[in-house]
């Protein structure tokens, strides 16, 4: 059975709540920067340029990404899971996040390490989430090659992010912030 059309458009409305998600959620009132790490935004950039990858280099519509083999409904539905799974992760750390939530890494006047929520099994879930709609779209939209090299370039930016975020929590939170680090992996749970 070729689930292809359904991937497509459950995917898609996936994207459609992730836009929403950061666009409609709660503005803070005003915060002050206490730090930030403007370095952060290259590690964005690549982020978003391995999303560019698997969108540009696209496969015909409601096509299956690896055609007449017996795992491609497998995936298929890896592919549906994955996306929505992303999207309950981005919708629940945006909330745990509140204020402190920021496109580039930073600390806010009173800021609060954030362990709660998705931030007890991971400690960076909004990125964790975004590797999982990357996955996602990719088995829905592009070509194996294409995916695997978006995979490689979306971890550089992650890493970047993640170097830069963690560099700032450690001088904020010191001992506190080592021992969560010691006990919550960084990006995926169980490694």
């Amino acid at each position: 059975m070729n689930l292809a059309p359904v991937v497509f458009v459950v995917v898609l409305a996936c994207w459609l709540v992730f836009v929403l998600t950061f666009l409609l959620r709660k503005k803070p009132s005003v915060t002050t920067d206490r730090k930030r790490d403007p370095n952060s935004i290259f590690g964005f950039v690549l982020q978003v340029l391995s999303l560019l990858i698997v969108w540009a280099v696209r496969r015909p519509v409601f096509t299956s990404f690896v055609p007449s083999h017996p795992i491609s409904g497998l995936l298929e539905v890896i592919a549906i899971v994955s996306a929505i799974a992303s999207i309950l992760l981005i919708i629940a750390s945006v909330r745990t996040l509140g204020k402190e939530w920021s496109l580039t890494a930073r600390v806010v006047t009173g800021h609060k390490l954030a362990t709660e929520g998705p931030y007890n099994f991971v400690r960076h879930p909004i990125y964790t989430a975004m590797l999982g709609m990357l996955l996602a779209n990719g088995i829905a939209f592009s070509y194996w090659p294409a995916l695997l090299v978006a995979i490689a370039v979306y971890l550089a930016g992650t890493l970047n992010r993640i170097r830069s975020e963690e560099r700032l929590l450690r001088e904020t939170f010191g001992a506190e912030f080592e021992a969560y680090a010691a006990r919550v992996p960084a990006l995926l749970p169980g490694l």
